[in-house]
C-alpha cells in the first residue's frame, strides 16, 4: 500500500491528529539511541491514546501486511525501535498515564509511555519503591523497559524488570486484545505468555498497560567508593562480598580508562593511577545499613583496596555517584565513535573477561573502556575509535562475544538484541533459535511486528 493511502486509512481509523506523515516527523522517528544512526524511514508515525487505537492500527497493518515498529522513548542501543522496512512507527508518547497505585496490594497500573523516573517518584510519595533503574531511567519508558527487560545498578539485589511485571494488557498482531499474567501473586493458569512478551522487543505483541509489583521503600541507604591498584583486586572484592553475606543494592565497576576519562571530564579527584574502582551501595533498615556498608568496606580492604570512602551524608553520596554517571559523557570525548556492548559473565569470571578484553583491544590496536554492573557480572565493553578503524572494531567485537560465551556468559545483559546483535544470537542459543522463530510465526504469522529484530525469518 502506498504511503498516502496508509496515512489516509489511519487518519480515518484513529483521527487525523494522531497521524503524522511529513518528512520531518518521519525523520525524527527514524532512529533511536543506537550509535550507528538511522536504519530506514517510516512511512507514517502514529500516536495512539487508547488500547482501542492500537488494536485498530494493528488490525489494519496486519490485513495490509504493513510493518509496525513499537517505540517508547527511543533510548535503546541495539536498534530495537529502528523502522528497517518503512511502515508504521507506533509511539507510546500519549499513552503516558499512571492509572492506579494499589497500596493494598503493593502494585501500580500504568500505561507504557510513562517515564520510569516519573513512576518511581510517584510511588515514592506513598512510601513505595519500584526498583528497576536502567541508566536511561530519567527518560526511558516503562513499555520500553519491559520490551527490553531492562536492568540497572539495583538489579544485583532487586532483580530486573521481569521480576516486577505481574500482568500485561497487550495487543497481538491481528488486533486481538488480551491480558497475560495475573494481578494475583501466584498463577499457573496455562502457558506463561507474560514472561514470553517481556524482553521480546516488540516482536510478539504491543504492550498497552502494565500491572507492576512494588515493594516498601527502604528506610536508609549507605554508599561507599573503593579504589584498587589492580583490576583483579576489584573483581575479587565483588566475589568476596557475596561470600561475606553482603548483598549490595548496587556494585558498580570502573576500569582505569574509565577513571581517567571521568577525571579529565569532571575533575572530581579520582586517582588516575588506579586500575579499578567500585561503587557499593546498600539499603534496608536503618539499624543494619551501617553494619552492611562497614562489612562491604572490610571486604574491599582485604581484597587490596588502597582507599575506601563511605559517604556520611546525601551530598557525599551524590558526589560518589557522580563518578558513575559521568562515565558515558566522559568517554564519548575520547574518540569520534563508540560502540558499547553489554556482555555479562558469572561474577567469578569478571577478571578473565576484562583481562582478555584488554588483550583483544591490543591485538587490534584499539582503545577500550570497561565499566558496568560488576555485582551481576554485566560489563559494558566500549570500543572508542576513529571512522577508519571500524573494520577492526567489528572484528574485536566478535572476539569479545566469543570470549563471553567461552566464559559461560551472554552476549546481551540488558540492551537486547535488536538488529545490531542478531548475527551473534545463534552463537549463544544454538538450536533453540528455530523454536524462537516458531513462536514468532505462531503469534505474528505475517511478520508485521518489529520485523528484522532479534532474528530474520
Amino acid at each position: 500500500m502506498k504511503k498516502n493511502n496508509i496515512e489516509k486509512e489511519l487518519r480515518q481509523l484513529i483521527g487525523k491528529d494522531k497521524v503524522k506523515a511529513s518528512l520531518d516527523w518521519r525523520l525524527v522517528y527514524s532512529y533511536d539511541g543506537t550509535p550507528t544512526g538511522y536504519k530506514g524511514i517510516p512511512d507514517v508515525v502514529v500516536f495512539p491514546e487508547t488500547t482501542e487505537d492500537v488494536s485498530k492500527i494493528l488490525a489494519f497493518a496486519n490485513e495490509e501486511r504493513i510493518p509496525v515498529y513499537p517505540r517508547g522513548a527511543g533510548s535503546g542501543l541495539t536498534g530495537g525501535a529502528a523502522p528497517l522496512e518503512g511502515g508504521i512507527v507506533i509511539s507510546t508518547e500519549k499513552m503516558n498515564r499512571i492509572l492506579e497505585i494499589d497500596e493494598d496490594n503493593l502494585a501500580v497500573l500504568t500505561e507504557p509511555g510513562v517515564v520510569t523516573y516519573d513512576l518511581q517518584k510517584e510511588v515514592e510519595k506513598r512510601g513505595l519503591f519500584y526498583p528497576p533503574d536502567p541508566s536511561s531511567y530519567k527518560y526511558s519508558t516503562i513499555g520500553g523497559n519491559i520490551a527490553e527487560n531492562a536492568g540497572g545498578p539495583r538489579c544485583v539485589k532487586y532483580g530486573v524488570t521481569k521480576d516486577y511485571v505481574m500482568q500485561l494488557e497487550v495487543v497481538f498482531a491481528d488486533g486481538t486484545v488480551a491480558n497475560v499474567g495475573s494481578k494475583a501473586v501466584k498463577s499457573v493458569a496455562g502457558y506463561n505468555l507474560k514472561d514470553l512478551i517481556v524482553g521480546s522487543e516488540g516482536t510478539l505483541a504491543f504492550i498497552t498497560r502494565a500491572y507492576l509489583k512494588l515493594i516498601p521503600a527502604p528506610e536508609a541507604v549507605r554508599t561507599a567508593m573503593a579504589i584498587f591498584p589492580k583490576v583483579e583486586q576489584a573483581a575479587q572484592a565483588v566475589a568476596d562480598m557475596f561470600k561475606a553475606k553482603v548483598i549490595p543494592t548496587a556494585c558498580e565497576f570502573l576500569d582505569r580508562n574509565s577513571i581517567i576519562a571521568v577525571e579529565n571530564y569532571a575533575k572530581i579527584g579520582l586517582p588516575t593511577h588506579a586500575e579499578g574502582l567500585l561503587i557499593i551501595e546498600v539499603d534496608g533498615y536503618e539499624a543494619i545499613v551501617d553494619e552492611l556498608i562497614n562489612r562491604a568496606a572490610e571486604v574491599c580492604k582485604k581484597a587490596g583496596a588502597e582507599e575506601i570512602k563511605i559517604a556520611s551524608d546525601p551530598s557525599e553520596r551524590e558526589a560518589i555517584w557522580t563518578a558513575r554517571r559521568a562515565v558515558s559523557p566522559a568517554i564519548v570525548q575520547l574518540k569520534p565513535k563508540k560502540i558499547n556492548e553489554d556482555v555479562v559473565v558469572p561474577r567469578s569470571r569478571i577478571p578473565d573477561l576484562i583481562k582478555n578484553v584488554y588483550k583483544i583491544a591490543d591485538k587490534y590496536n584499539l582503545m577500550v573502556v570497561n565499566f558496568g554492573h560488576a555485582g551481576d557480572g554485566n560489563i559494558h565493553v566500549n570500543f572508542m575509535y576513529e571512522p577508519e578503524e571500524e573494520e577492526r572494531v567489528e572484528k574485536a567485537v566478535r572476539e569479545v562475544f566469543l570470549l563471553t560465551l567461552k566464559l559461560e556468559g551472554s552476549v546481551s545483559g540488558e540492551h537486547g538484541i535488536g538488529w545490531m546483535k542478531k548475527e551473534f544470537l545463534p552463537l549463544e542459543v544454538g538450536d533453540a533459535l528455530e523454536k524462537m522463530k516458531a513462536i514468532k510465526k505462531a503469534l505474528d504469522p505475517n511478520n508485521i511486528l518489529n520485523p528484522g529484530k532479534i532474528f530474520d525469518l
